[in-house]
């Protein structure tokens, strides 16, 4: 019988290695005051394997009912559609309890098609079969009755007809009240997802489900205005989630987990992978205008409701000010209909990612501010290059946080700020709620932009720190901008531009430190300030365009 794989970590010890590449933690004691607990990483990671069962092949040529093989096929037969062919109309992938394995929806091209590891593209489409749905408004393409389990389309375009608007392209889950009911084991890999160029969709892939995976995959055109709007989203399952190596576009949040209260009690997504995206808003979104108004646009990913999260080896490009004001990352707990007391963030891992042409960087809530919620803890933003550019006319903020954080740790980012604008800084915080408690923000090379690290209605540096955290260090950081030592905790550094930092061609957007930097080996644990460039690099391969990616290392297959 064929399923997935889970991986679980090792140990603690091997995940901890795995996560920071050093022995950070034997060094938090040196760090002062602040000893704050890492994330909890996921505890489970889908095995997305190319592995098709040995059973029936059921062949669907042009003209052929695509939803008669849907309904006939069993676990671990095949369906091979026909490349070139269309198939219209709303699918529904049936509940099986015949046969063993995987039910595989193949093109018959598949030979033509990259191979497994690597993303198509829409140049891919030659080679593909297409599923269409011509329903618009509340439509839906695609979609899964209520324990539908272990499907797998490889190679397929899916959209909805020319000049029609779908709700959902891809909709795994259905308003599932419990855990038995949700679908389950369902991989999208290689497939071609996109809206209408003129009237877009709403969303790409709705992951309301149990094991579900998107990898090696383009989603784009996912745009709507006066709506949100995601490439992929769950509000409703459990998780665990993959999704890896894929082109993300969409207006509102490229990515979302949270957003509309769960439909089963005490359900938090859990256990996501986020590895090797390219996160995607064309420049020309900005103008574009569909009946005389422009596409909504938010951030590049969001977590609303979340927990046990790695986000790694990522590209985040362009975000401007719309429906909102520009920050482009967002970790902000929300209730969001009010009967969802339980939402969370939390244990969530931004690692060896690059940000690039942001109106504005983070935006980290402790709590809902709306309706009752959890309270966010345990994040870590470590070994990032973080461009903020103000695009649009945006804040030009690099972090903002508010109060009610617990255990959050920033340390050996690369932060490069070049926003105009008055309200451009390194960080701001503020809130009216309890002080954030065990914070760390050490060997980082940062922008100081107009404001510095900033407190809201306090000022910057110190009498920040001491306003709005306790149980804090902040240290081995090398500020670029004015002098402003005696405003800061001692042990940081000032550099008064990015000549004196010593990057080997800041101008051509190598930020390696040279040998004759005097950041070199500063840092709290004897390495560069600033993030791990190679690190990085080998984290991102083949991000940005199409390329061959290997999977975590220290796991084991259970």
């Amino acid at each position: 019988m064929l399923s997935y794989h889970l991986i679980r970590i090792q140990s603690t010890q091997t995940a901890i290695a795995y996560l920071l590449g050093f022995a950070l933690l034997s060094l938090w004691p040196n760090l002062g005051n602040s000893t704050p607990a890492l994330p909890i990483l996921p505890q489970v990671y889908i095995d997305a394997t190319y592995s098709p069962s040995i059973g029936n092949t059921i062949t669907v040529n042009a003209g052929g009912d695509f939803q008669a093989a849907l309904n006939n096929a069993n676990l671990g037969d095949t369906i091979v559609l026909q490349a070139g062919a269309t198939f219209t109309g709303t699918f529904t992938l049936p509940t099986k309890t015949t046969g063993s394995g995987w039910i595989y929806i193949v093109s018959s091209n598949y030979s033509s098609l990259p191979s497994p590891g690597n993303r198509v593209s829409p140049t891919d489409v030659v080679n593909m079969p297409t599923i269409t749905s011509p329903y618009g408004n509340a439509g839906l393409g695609l979609l899964t009755n209520s324990a539908a389990h272990h499907y797998r389309f490889v190679g397929i375009e899916i959209r909805p007809t020319t000049g029609t608007y779908l709700w959902s392209i891809v909709s795994i889950g259905n308003g599932e009240t419990s855990l038995a009911a949700l679908p389950h084991d369902i991989t999208i890999d290689r497939c071609y997802i996109h809206g209408d160029p003129t009237v877009g969709s709403n969303r790409g892939v709705t992951m309301n489900g149990a094991s579900v995976a998107v990898v090696d995959s383009y989603i784009s055109d996912i745009k709507v205005a006066g709506a949100d709007t995601q490439a992929v989203a769950s509000t409703n399952g459990p998780g665990p989630f993959k999704i890896v190596n894929n082109y993300l576009e969409a207006a509102g949040e490229n990515v979302m987990f949270g957003g509309n209260d769960p439909g089963i009690a005490n359900l938090v997504p859990s256990d996501i992978e986020i590895r090797n995206n390219y996160f995607f808003k064309p420049l020309s979104w900005m103008t574009q205008l569909t009946n005389g108004h422009l596409w909504t646009v938010k951030n590049l990913l969001e977590f609303k409701n979340a927990q046990r999260v790695l986000v790694e080896g990522n590209r985040f490009e362009n975000n401007w000010p719309n429906a909102q004001d520009g920050a482009s990352i967002l970790i902000t707990p929300r209730n969001q209909n009010g009967t969802a007391p339980w939402s969370v963030t939390q244990d969530i891992t931004f690692h060896l990612n690059t940000l690039v042409n942001l109106a504005s960087g983070f935006n980290i809530l402790g709590t809902d501010n709306l309706n009752h919620s959890q309270y966010t803890k345990r994040l870590l933003i470590q070994n990032n290059v973080i461009g903020v550019t103000g695009v649009g006319g945006g804040f030009g903020r690099s972090i903002q946080i508010s109060t009610d954080i617990t255990d959050f740790t920033i340390d050996h980012n690369t932060i490069l700020n070049t926003a105009t604008g008055a309200t451009s800084n390194l960080g701001i915080s503020g809130g009216t709620g309890t002080k954030n408690n065990q914070f760390v923000f050490s060997n980082n090379l940062a922008s100081h932009g107009q404001y510095g690290f900033f407190g809201n209605a306090v000022g910057e540096g110190n009498i920040c720190l001491k306003t709005y955290f306790t149980n804090w260090s902040f240290t081995n950081n090398a500020i670029i901008g004015p002098n402003l030592s005696s405003s800061y905790p001692a042990n940081n550094f000032f550099p008064t531009n990015t000549l004196a930092v010593g990057f080997v061609n800041y101008a051509g957007g190598d930020y390696h430190l040279s040998t004759t930097s005097p950041y070199k080996n500063a840092g709290t644990d004897g390495l560069d300030l600033g993030a791990n460039i190679d690190a990085i690099a080998n984290a991102s391969t083949g991000v940005a365009g199409v390329g061959s990616l290997t999977p975590p290392t220290g796991l084991q297959i259970q």
